[in-house]
């Protein structure tokens, strides 16, 4: 096992039992790729609650983590999960990006399309289209 796979051995192990399908686990540059399908949004969560508890901001350059949602197609409702603030939904999929709309927590947005893995282009209900935080949707 490499030193990356031993960093963050917590996070494949989440992958493991939160039943990633195709789970990827490989190394390049030093970069440790975890990629795989997730059946439902609390799968995924996982993953990232495990990173989370070994980087609480995200911000490490040394690990990338890609799991997608399966059977969440275009069109899919999602539910707001943020903590107590409204969602920005953004022009581009990066907090650099403009906001140009909010939707607030447990409001519905519909999915346009799973952009990245941190990413989602969402429509709200007054038809404002973005790009919103995956980790507060749920589906």
């Amino acid at each position: 096992m490499s030193a990356l796979q031993d960093k963050y051995a917590g996070v494949i192990a989440a992958a493991q039992s939160a039943g990633i399908s195709g789970l990827q686990v490989t190394e390049q540059d030093g970069i440790l790729y975890v990629s795989g399908n997730a059946a439902n949004t609390a799968a995924k969560d996982a993953v990232w609650n495990a990173l989370g508890a070994i980087d609480a901001t995200y911000s490490a350059s040394d690990i990338n983590v890609d799991v997608q949602v399966t059977g969440l197609a275009s069109g899919a409702a999602l539910t707001v999960a943020t903590e107590e603030s409204n969602l920005n939904i953004r022009q581009e999929p990066s907090t650099e990006g403009a906001i140009v709309g909010k939707a607030a927590k447990g409001e519905n947005v519909t999915l346009v399309e799973q952009t990245s893995d941190d990413w989602w282009k969402v429509r709200t209900s007054s038809g404002t289209e973005g790009y919103a935080y995956a980790r507060y949707l749920r589906a």
